[in-house]
């Protein structure tokens, strides 16, 4: 029954691209038409039964397992994701959906004890499996290539800066930093900038390592890191940042993470959300990336961001779009992180290297050939808070930004 159903579910699937499938009883079966083509191999009848119950779950599950063997991870899941987004679902899976879409918001209910659980479960890992693969300012999200041919840092220089402008910070200025990661973006504000910068985060990990960079840079009068949730922050800042945060907060908290950048801005204040969305309609999360990778992790559709930003009346200065910049991220991540994967065999498992690998690897596919994308959104109180064209993001002028013209030269 399960090979007849798998036969069914792939046939559906599969129609641009070609995939081939060695099943346990070693029979080969061919799926969809022309290139690209890729070559699998499940080695059990219980990989077979894990996906069919649960595609979205069982291929990545298999995977990490090894009763699923792909030749070529990246070819496959540029085959397999569009074929996904198109798929005709067969009859067995439809409930399957239904049943995720119904139970989206539950699983997204971040509440502060659940909120700081999901935190530990992926940014509390080793820091040293991060400085495998990130740049050497640990930019955990979308960089920003302005020209052809730039590096890792270069692009993660030019993202830090481009959402400086963004704010229209001047010297003195307090900025609120919801999420700040390992400190970068309250570096360069303060140091490039002349802010002075909260930055809250809830991994313990990441507390530790931003607060000695600070004190390193000498910069403790200026930048003040907390292990705290941004829910707990009282005072009023003249700007506010977030970056690779907004994911993290799940739908039912939309309104309230809005409600408290409204309170926490200064009346001509700005505030710039960074953040992972997806094209379309409100979704449930990809049940793998939920599980494994970030618990209670939500990519927003934009109509339910600017639905609770307009419930609190705050206005909308300007949205950016970038698109593919996150593919070209991820890419380099992963192709760092291979790199120097025996030194991650040091840290961790075979099967958590197979599962960072699917990880970064399917994200990337997500941004190339998907519906994801990442969204700048600018917002104030007021109509007048950001100036009423972009000519002021270009070009980067005046001292403060050496650093970044020195890495674009």
């Amino acid at each position: 029954m399960w090979n007849t159903l798998f036969d069914q579910l792939l046939t559906r699937y599969f129609r641009e691209g070609t995939l081939v499938v060695t099943m346990p009883d070693g029979v080969t079966r061919r799926y969809g038409h022309g290139q690209p083509e890729a070559h699998v191999r499940i080695h059990d009848e219980a990989a077979v039964r894990r996906i069919v119950t649960n595609p979205e779950l069982g291929v990545g599950e298999c995977y990490m397992d090894g009763t699923l063997e792909i030749d070529d991870l990246r070819c496959f899941l540029a085959i397999a994701l569009p074929a996904v987004l198109n798929a005709d679902f067969p009859w067995f899976e439809k409930p399957v959906r239904w049943a995720k879409q119904t139970l989206r918001l539950a699983r997204q209910f971040n509440g502060l004890g659940r909120s700081r659980r999901n935190v530990a479960h992926h940014y509390d890992l080793s820091g040293e499996l991060y400085d495998l693969f990130l740049d050497a300012d640990r930019q955990y999200s979308c960089a920003y290539f302005t020209r052809p041919g730039m590096t890792l840092d270069e692009a993660q220089e030019a993202k830090k800066h481009h959402i400086a402008h963004k704010l229209c910070i001047e010297p003195g200025m307090t900025v609120l930093d919801i999420g700040c990661g390992w400190g970068g973006m309250a570096l360069t504000l303060a140091r490039d900038y002349g802010a002075r910068v909260v930055g809250v985060t809830l991994s313990k990990e990441q507390h530790g390592i931003a607060t000695r960079r600070v004190a390193e840079a000498g910069l403790s009068d200026r930048i003040d890191i907390r292990l705290q949730d941004y829910r707990h922050v009282t005072e009023t800042f003249d700007r506010i940042v977030s970056v690779g945060m907004f994911e993290h907060v799940g739908a039912p908290q939309f309104d309230t993470y809005f409600r408290k950048v409204k309170d926490l801005l200064a009346p001509e204040g700005l505030a710039l959300i960074h953040t992972i969305g997806h094209v379309g309609p409100p979704n449930y999360s990809d049940p793998w990336m939920e599980k494994y990778i970030f618990p209670g992790g939500y990519a927003p559709a934009l109509s339910e961001m600017q639905a609770s930003v307009d419930k609190q009346r705050l206005v909308t200065q300007d949205i950016e779009v970038l698109r593919t910049h996150y593919a070209k991220t991820l890419g380099l991540w992963h192709d760092r992180f291979m790199a120097r994967v025996d030194e991650a065999r040091a840290l961790y498992d075979e099967r958590f290297i197979r599962m960072w690998r699917y990880y970064l690897l399917c994200m990337e596919a997500a941004f190339t050939c998907g519906t994801l994308l990442v969204y700048q959104v600018q917002l104030g109180k007021r109509l007048t808070a950001a100036p009423i064209t972009r000519d002021y993001l270009y070009p980067y002028e005046g001292e403060a930004h050496a650093t970044y013209r020195a890495a674009a030269e």
